[in-house]
């Protein structure tokens, strides 16, 4: 999730300190390299970039010395192209006289970079942000001014993003979003443009909204909207911002972990645009299916992915696959690996330190490794043959929320084109994530009284809904710190039934094809006077055996997994406050664990 920044002065002044402290507000975000750039008053254009954190590469490359009427500074997360100072942005034009940085993902970037090739451009990356860039100098080039060569660039660039540029000779600069976040600020001095506010407060608490399919020109201390349609002026009101800095790097939510349970349906939709376009995908597939074994290999929550992702490939491609634990892949599986066999191997950080673990045997034994990760450079992302980024943006709480979703919108994809479906019905998904979000908040609401209490309880689920039972079971566990085992709801008679005492309560997550199994369960429970709490579509026989029905949009047995998480991750957050804890940072965990 990158974080872009630009400043248009009225005079010639340094900027490298306003850029470098834009920067580091927009740090919070994650990134793994940085740049900044400076239009001066003579028309030379002062780029610098690499890989890095924002204070060591602005004192190695010294950005304090940077001045100039305009700046761009960027954070890259990288997506397209490896981490690398040629791949960081900002980017300039075949000619050098365009500079620009971008926010999202362009996900026709290899078609356009090889267009911008053929028709003789100078492409130094395998950056997307550089590919925007060429969009707009291809128009330039044919005549049009600044504003049109960007409506007509908009047009040409498939995906989510935010971009903003500038040109040698005009004293002003110019942006324009499609998916991504875009805001900008307004003094009697100076504009300027972000993908958030952090980096903007405080400078200024004058804004103004950037909408999808808008172009904003800003001069010095005045800013202008323009439709892409057709060019024609938007007239809106500015706001004055008075939430705090804080409030802003969480977007408004009270913690992080709020925030990153309603950014899903966001980098959902990124990512299905991202694996529409990816080049990976059909070799990933050729390599599955060819496989003499197949193993998904992850931990925690990666590892419960990797339980729905199982699901998915048999029921979709009719492929086997088998989940496993990272640490018990070792001696489980190890000495019988082969070249013959394919590992997916699922993380967020790329780094943990069991993945590795396993996949130094796997490398060992010859086996093909394939990967599913976020943070691209990362030790995982290095060794894949082939790899799917999960384009989550950094994910600051400790509970893992929107890289769950995401890891199984990854296999949902791959199991549809393996089996060789169409991938349509995935274009419905933000939506209904949006949805059910606020759908089941006033849900979780209404329970947090009667569960605030609990600690002890189950969350059963069956099918394509088990290993979201395990993965709610986990969500409960790490932020309220009561005891909650996710369990196979049909195991639970074979035993923990006998935990069951009058209010006992026990969390059902019913797939829209599992209802009539599921309700000898829940009778099972209530008969013995538990509290059957169901998360499920609308269903009168769920309704009337259950105490609570936590209500889903119908969207069918597929997608239902992906929604029924929602309310789990909602429910554990609400709890966490409820008893007194910070669900950002539950005690005793980390986010990345690199050790044994």
């Amino acid at each position: 999730m990158c974080g872009i920044f630009g400043i248009v002065v009225e005079k010639e002044q340094p900027l490298g300190q306003i850029l470098t402290e834009a920067g580091l507000r927009l740090s919070y975000r994650g990134y793994d390299s940085v740049g900044c750039a400076t239009l001066q008053e003579n028309g030379v254009i002062d780029l610098r970039k690499d890989v890095g954190k924002v204070d060591e590469v602005a004192a190695r490359l010294r950005f304090a010395e940077m001045a100039g009427l305009r700046g761009i500074t960027q954070l890259r997360w990288a997506t397209f192209g490896a981490p690398s100072q040629i791949n960081a942005q900002p980017h300039l034009d075949s000619d050098g006289d365009l500079v620009g940085a971008h926010n999202g993902n362009v996900v026709n970037n290899v078609a356009l970079r090889q267009q911008f090739i053929t028709e003789g451009m100078m492409v130094r990356s395998t950056n997307d942000g550089e590919s925007c860039v060429h969009a707009v100098e291809r128009y330039v080039d044919q005549g049009y001014d600044m504003v049109d060569a960007i409506r007509r660039a908009y047009h040409d660039l498939e995906g989510d993003y935010a971009f903003v540029i500038g040109r040698v000779g005009e004293n002003r600069l110019y942006a324009f979003k499609k998916g991504s976040g875009l805001v900008a600020g307004l003094s009697e001095e100076f504009t300027c443009v972000s993908s958030d506010l952090p980096s903007i407060l405080p400078l200024t608490r004058r804004i103004l909204r950037v909408q999808d399919g808008e172009i904003v020109i800003l001069r010095a201390g005045q800013v202008e909207l323009r439709r892409v349609e057709d060019g024609s002026l938007v007239e809106r009101e500015i706001e004055q911002v008075t939430e705090s800095m804080e409030a802003a790097e969480k977007g408004g939510y009270s913690h992080f972990m709020l925030k990153e349970i309603h950014e899903q349906p966001g980098v959902a939709g990124e990512l299905i645009h991202l694996l529409e376009a990816s080049s990976h995908i059909a070799p990933m597939i050729e390599r599955i299916a060819k496989a003499r074994h197949l193993y998904l290999v992850g931990c925690g929550t990666s590892y419960h992915a990797c339980m729905l992702g199982a699901v998915y490939l048999a029921r979709l491609a009719g492929r086997a696959a088998i989940p496993v634990l990272a640490p018990q892949f070792i001696p489980q599986y190890g000495p019988a690996l082969g070249p013959e066999d394919v590992g997916i191997f699922v993380s967020q950080s790329g780094e943990t330190k069991d993945v590795l673990n396993a996949l130094a045997v796997a490398r060992e034994r010859e086996m093909g490794i394939l990967g599913l990760v976020n943070v691209l450079g990362s030790t995982l992302m290095n060794v894949s043959e082939y790899y799917l980024p999960l384009a989550c943006g950094y994910e600051i709480s400790v509970p893992a929320t929107k890289t769950f979703t995401n890891q199984a919108v990854a296999f949902l994809y791959l199991a549809l084109r393996m089996g060789g479906h169409s991938t349509e019905p995935l274009a419905r998904l933000p939506n209904l994530l949006e949805e059910t979000l606020a759908l089941v908040e006033p849900q979780a609401a209404a329970l947090e009284p009667v569960m605030a209490g609990q600690d002890d309880l189950y969350c059963l689920g069956y099918g394509l809904t088990y290993p979201i039972a395990l993965e709610g079971a986990l969500k409960l566990k790490e932020v309220t710190y009561a005891h909650c085992e996710g369990m196979l709801s049909t195991e639970f008679k074979h035993g923990p039934l006998s935990a069951v005492y009058e209010g006992y309560p026990v969390i059902f997550v019913a797939g829209p094809e599992d209802v009539s199994l599921l309700v000898s369960g829940i009778n099972e429970t209530t008969c013995r006077g538990g509290q059957a709490i169901v998360i499920g579509e609308e269903n009168e026989q769920l309704r009337v055996n259950a105490h609570d029905l936590i209500l889903l949009p119908s969207a069918g047995p597929l997608l239902n997994p992906l929604l029924a998480t929602l309310p789990l991750q909602l429910l554990s957050y609400r709890l966490s406050l409820a008893r007194g804890y910070d669900p950002d940072f539950p005690r005793n965990l980390s986010k990345t664990l690199t050790v044994d």
